[in-house]
């Protein structure tokens, strides 16, 4: 295939806000996927600035300009960017913007969790701490962890909600590590979950649109954090019941959440009874040795497969 035939995908990153750097990073792994299928398509650089500029491979254009620069768009920044898109007639891989709020907003989530049976732990929400509003931040501190502690019982996990979703995650057991928690991570001036600590084994599943002939396609269910799902290595093995059971979740909550491309659910399976959803994400971690990739090594799949099935739906509409 001669250059002038690839097709050219738009990689779009950066943009204002909290997800500049982590979109900025999102970015470079799609490029080096695009990169291994250089037969076929060609990555452009599409990048946001902090101002709001728009450039394409560094030199500064329009939006409109777009749709004479590439066939297709790889969105790692803001949903509100895909609207965007999709005004330019441009084929896209953004999530939608229901996805997107679904996510960020855990009283959405839990509301259509709801309605298809899928339980997810207590929690609450503390807003963003404002100090002109709130007041002094320990007495802020304290009326919510009292608010916490009447709600549901320790023992609590509490994260900020930043762009990086390991940031600011601690397991508080009392009171006082309850206040201590908050108090780390209104540091990072965000608004903050608080939920029940359910345990249990954690798993996590990946799934993807029209790839390897299913319109839902699931990887197989690991261990959260793991590779190899052996008891050889003293690690957790799911029955069968159990993989079918989050299977069978993994593609309602797809269907019911508008995943068109991919989803990844993080779950936890309590020996008490019952299964838990944790967290879901709307793009693939195509970080070299993450747990995406290592559960496209586990079925004999490369990553860049993946990344060029969703490429495919977008230029195709599905």
């Amino acid at each position: 295939m001669t250059e002038g035939e690839k097709k050219r995908v738009g990689v779009l990153r950066g943009g204002m806000g909290d997800y500049y750097e982590s979109s900025l990073k999102e970015g470079s792994h799609v490029i080096s996927h695009i990169l291994d299928l250089s037969e076929k398509w060609k990555p452009i650089d599409i990048l946001i600035d902090k101002n709001g500029v728009w450039h394409a491979s560094g030199v500064p254009i329009k939006p409109s300009d777009l749709p004479r620069n590439v066939d297709v768009v790889w969105n790692t920044t803001h949903p509100s960017f895909s609207n965007v898109l999709n005004n330019l007639s441009i084929p896209n891989t953004g999530a939608s913007s229901f996805s997107f709020t679904s996510n960020s907003s855990r009283a959405l989530l839990e509301e259509h969790m709801k309605k298809i049976g899928v339980n997810i732990p207590k929690h609450i929400v503390i807003p963003l701490y404002q100090e002109d509003f709130d007041g002094p931040i320990e007495k802020f501190i304290l009326k919510k962890a009292k608010m916490v502690f009447e709600k549901f019982s320790s023992p609590w996990v509490v994260k900020s909600f930043t762009s990086d979703l390991s940031m600011g995650v601690h397991i508080a057991k009392t009171f006082v590590e309850l206040t201590d928690a908050l108090m780390d991570c209104i540091k990072h001036k965000k608004s903050i979950l608080v939920e029940e600590l359910i345990a249990g084994e954690e798993a996590t599943m990946h799934s993807v649109a029209n790839f390897r002939g299913e319109d839902i396609y699931t990887f197989p269910c690991l261990p959260a954090g793991r590779f190899l799902e052996t008891s050889s290595t003293g690690q957790a093995v799911f029955s069968s019941d159990e993989k079918e059971e989050l299977n069978n979740l993994t593609k309602n909550i797809f269907n019911h959440l508008g995943a068109s491309n991919y989803l990844k659910a993080d779950f936890i399976i309590s020996p008490s009874g019952g299964t838990y959803l944790t967290n879901v994400e709307f793009s693939p971690d195509l970080k070299k040795e993450s747990h995406f990739c290592q559960s496209c090594e586990s079925v004999g799949a490369r990553p860049h497969q993946v990344v060029e099935s969703i490429l495919d739906n977008a230029l195709n509409g599905m």
